[in-house]
């Protein structure tokens, strides 16, 4: 693979916002994230995993959170604004939410049963007048398999499923609970409600700019004792350029940047800065069209494109902060299984399937792939999938590279390939987590097409569409594992995505900061972090 170099050195020309000053005394953690802008402030925030990363656990709960913290295991989910919940036996479509009691929104106002259906009805409910499309948009897929929902007294909270599905727990940790008393205050705007956002979480929005930075301060008050910040302030600014995020560390105007880029890595480490990574349930593929316009609808085109792919290349042009794929999950995962298709850089096999399948110097395969610019998870998108159009041009797989801004990339993605703006794209680059047990079923199972899930290229096989459907209703936990394992081998077999890399989830920090622990998860605690 040809060796790119993702900067050419820093430059006096790197365009770094200007930071606010301290105040005498006060502990601030300020982070350079990737995105081009901050995610929306409303409680389902934009910008994918990164914006619910530090706009939406930060200032906001759900009923169920994750546990980040420990470093050693895949992150778990806990209790949340949910004390407990559980479903009933005799009828697995009805869950039982109790929630926890004495917390407060930031502006002081109850968190209560009333406060959960008014924020459910936010985003499910058009006749409701505070229904606000963009956040709908953002949990669409979250709130899918939610039939209804009602208060049962002030402190629980019924809600019934479509269809059991037994991964509702997970679903609902990205699902965020705005103030409803704030938004009356406001006149009913959520456009004001961006700029004076009220949630529940560990910290306060203090300061809103778009396209410039979020402040919060420490909620002094906030229910769970163990997670009140260390620090006083949190400033988190959008700096999509990997230039801009290391130029910005470099000179102290920031402590703590997300994925540098890695031809920075030494630098910044000869300048005293901490690099931390941690393997998480994260994968970076391209999602592949099966309509019959692609020529990934054949299995044998698929599997070519897997073989065509040099991943070790990657990994040292990433300068080791990524791990070859060997499939949608991590090969210690229990979700893994044991699949038949070996993932692999063979040309010459991968050759041998694009000539099976019609292909050849008078026939050759041509593809259109979108790709964004930044984003959360990922990585370094532009020189990477230079590379990667180099490499699968030797097996004769042509790609066209179109590239959109994140933000509206994730948007291509929840409309899917059959949707008129994507109509000629075969493939979509968009990393991916597998931390609950609907990443691998929302993904492949063909009940499962936009928008109601995440099977953008609308797969469809009998055997993965059996295992899907026998996963989502299996409440016993290890019986789950067992058939996620097979659904997952049943994926890799079927070469359901191009499988390329999973992340390391690199970052840098001053040696100032002090008490992260990375957790194997697309989220991050910030309140254990301090700044000597």
């Amino acid at each position: 693979m040809l060796r790119r170099h993702f900067t050419a050195g820093l430059t006096a020309t790197a365009l770094i916002p200007a930071l606010p000053a301290r105040a005498q005394g006060e502990k601030v953690l300020r982070v350079g994230m990737t995105a081009a802008d901050i995610p929306t402030t409303t409680g389902q925030p934009s910008q994918g995993a990164e914006g619910i990363r530090f706009g939406g656990i930060t200032g906001y709960d759900g009923l169920t959170n994750w546990d980040l913290s420990r470093g050693d295991q895949k992150a778990r989910i806990r209790p949340g604004l949910a004390e407990s919940w559980s479903t009933d036996p005799a009828d697995r479509n009805r869950w039982t939410f109790r929630l926890r009691q004495g917390v407060k929104f930031h502006d002081g106002s109850e968190f209560n049963a009333e406060a959960v259906v008014w924020n459910l009805d936010k985003v499910m409910n058009k006749e409701a007048p505070q229904f606000d499309s963009a956040q709908a948009a953002q949990a669409a897929t979250f709130v899918a398999p939610i039939a209804s929902y009602r208060a049962v007294d002030g402190s629980t909270v019924e809600i019934i499923t479509k269809e059991p599905i037994a991964s509702l727990p997970y679903k609902l940790v990205s699902v965020f609970f705005s103030s409803p008393a704030r938004w009356k205050e406001l006149g009913g705007s959520w456009a004001r409600f961006a700029l004076n956002p009220s949630g529940t979480g560990p910290w306060k929005f203090d300061k809103v700019a778009p396209r410039e930075r979020i402040e919060y301060v420490r909620n002094a008050q906030y229910w769970d004792s163990a997670r009140i910040p260390k620090c006083d302030r949190l400033v988190v600014m959008p700096m999509p350029d990997p230039l801009t995020r290391g130029a910005a560390l470099l000179s102290g105007q920031v402590d703590w940047i997300e994925a540098p880029s890695p031809d920075m890595i030494p630098r910044l480490r000869n300048a005293g800065m901490k690099i931390v990574t941690n393997p998480y349930p994260h994968v970076w593929p391209y999602l592949l069209s099966a309509l019959p316009d692609s020529p990934f609808r054949d299995v044998r085109v698929r599997q070519a494109i897997n073989l065509g792919l040099d991943r070790d290349g990657l990994v040292a042009l990433l300068e080791g902060t990524a791990m070859a794929a060997r499939g949608l999950v991590l090969p210690n995962d229990p979700w893994f299984g044991t699949p038949r298709f070996e993932l692999r850089h063979d040309p010459r096999e991968a050759k041998k399937l694009m000539q099976a399948a019609g292909y050849g110097p008078r026939n050759p395969c041509n593809a259109t792939l979108l790709i964004s610019t930044s984003g959360s998870g990922q990585m370094q998108p532009l020189p990477m999938n230079e590379a990667i159009k180099q490499g699968l041009a030797e097996i004769g797989i042509n790609l066209r590279l179109e590239v959109l801004e994140w933000e509206t990339l994730r948007g291509r993605r929840r409309s899917g390939a059959a949707a008129p703006e994507n109509r000629g794209m075969h493939a979509l680059n968009n990393s991916l987590g597998s931390a609950e047990p609907s990443a691998l079923i929302d993904v492949s199972w063909s009940k499962r097409n936009p928008p109601v899930g995440v099977n953008w290229g609308y797969f469809a096989d009998p055997k993965v569409d059996e295992l899907a459907a026998r996963a989502e209703v299996e409440f016993d936990p290890e019986k789950q594992d067992m058939l996620l394992a097979e659904l997952h081998a049943a994926c890799v077999d079927q070469a359901l995505w191009a499988f390329i890399v999973h992340d390391l989830n690199p970052r840098a920090m001053s040696p100032r900061v002090k008490g992260f622990v990375q957790a194997q998860s697309w989220q991050q605690d910030l309140t254990t972090v301090e700044i000597a």
